[in-house]
């Protein structure tokens, strides 16, 4: 094995809330959930946190209670020895999985040995756009947002979703059937007790905290069928089949081969490969279709390889129009759900996903896992990682 490898050796992830006064996890300020996230993970690696060389936070919307560098903030508010350092990023929906690329790329150069990729979006708290110097619009014209132009109108991903939806000829009774599943899929996994070993519960005014709130046990399909667009008069997108707005947060502890060997820490998986594109910010939600393909042609593993894929559900059309592009059987595709169901804490959720993607390859005994996400403005991310406790 090269010294230079980089492996997740543990990954956490708290509940998530409904990011609404009344969500459960509201009443928690960002920083001392990510803190209690942060002190989660080495605890549970069994790693002191003076080891941990650097820490890098996604944020979505880093302002606010979520500004000031919450990573550092968090990490401090954790007993972290202040010898460690941090940092916050902002990759829109992205934040924390190029979080993850960051400490890896670290790690693989040779600059660090052991690190912490994490993010933490509380949108209860800190609505979403609360850095942003412009609003969206829902009208697709070249003077939108006239007054912060920057050669594309700013719109709304909502009015990208449902341009998606009809580039791709995606029926809306196909992303219906596909909304109602991810709820199925994610209730099934949290009475099946699936989440158990990746959720840190937290203790919230004496109350234990450990499942998503936004997972329904009833749906009623009718109802979600009935349901008006809502960023189109003419558009195919209702809220049912959009991500939830949510508050969570999350952690992923990265390790070099030589660090691994001299903590005697548990090798989880290897991050294989890491890509990031752009793509066109207009259509922005399908980036995940060439991310997809430059990871595949740069890792030189086949899709046919790979047993887990977790595309994040920004949106019903979005997984829909990479399923038909690359033709990967649904039942591989976030088979314990996904933002529909459980949400989507914008900054936290390249974490999220990596945490159930580790613990769903070694579940199934899986080898190979795929993670992509699609970003605002137009861009994506990428990451393939090798299950280490797979056997043939």
């Amino acid at each position: 094995m090269r010294g230079r490898d980089v492996f997740i050796v543990d990954c956490i992830r708290s509940p998530i809330g409904v990011g609404k006064k009344n969500g459960s996890l509201h009443n928690v300020h960002p920083v001392n959930l990510l803190s209690e996230i942060l002190k989660g993970v080495t605890v549970r690696a069994n790693v002191d946190p003076s080891e941990v060389e650097d820490v890098i936070c996604g944020v979505s919307s880093p302002a606010k209670e979520q500004g000031s560098n919450i990573a550092r903030l968090s990490l401090l508010k954790a007993g972290f020895p202040c010898s460690v350092p941090g940092v916050q990023v902002n990759r829109k929906c992205g934040s924390s999985q190029t979080a993850i690329h960051l400490i890896s790329q670290a790690i693989s150069s040779g600059d660090m040995d052991l690190g912490i990729a994490c993010g933490v979006e509380m949108m209860s708290i800190v609505p979403l756009g609360s850095d942003a110097s412009y609003k969206p619009s829902l009208e697709l014209k070249s003077d939108a947002n006239i007054l912060f132009d920057v050669g594309y109108p700013l719109i709304h991903q909502g009015l990208s979703a449902d341009i998606i939806a009809k580039k791709y000829n995606i029926s809306k009774q196909e992303m219906e059937e596909f909304a109602i599943e991810s709820h199925k899929k994610a209730y099934l996994s949290t009475t099946n007790g699936h989440f158990n070993k990746q959720v840190l519960p937290i203790k919230i005014d004496g109350i234990l905290i450990n499942t998503d709130q936004g997972i329904r046990k009833e749906i009623d399909e009718d109802k979600i069928k009935r349901l008006k667009p809502a960023f189109s008069k003419d558009g195919l997108i209702t809220a049912a089949l959009a991500s939830q707005i949510s508050d969570g947060s999350a952690a992923v502890l990265l390790a070099s081969h030589t660090k691994c060997q001299q903590l005697n820490l548990n090798k989880r998986a290897r991050i294989v490969c890491r890509v990031t594109v752009g793509t066109d910010p207009i259509t922005m939600l399908d980036g995940i279709i060439p991310a997809t393909k430059k990871i595949i042609e740069k890792s030189g593993i086949s899709l046919d390889e790979i047993s887990v894929f977790e595309v994040n559900e920004a949106f019903a059309s979005v997984v829909l129009c990479w399923q038909k592009t690359f033709n990967v059987p649904l039942i591989k595709i976030n088979p314990n759900g996904g933002a529909i169901a459980h949400g989507h804490p914008l900054g936290a959720s390249g974490c999220i996903l990596m945490t159930k993607l580790v613990h769903e390859l070694e579940r199934v005994n899986g080898r190979f896992g795929l993670q992509t996400m699609c970003i605002g403005q137009g861009q994506a991310v990428a990451t393939l990682i090798e299950n280490c406790s797979y056997k043939m």
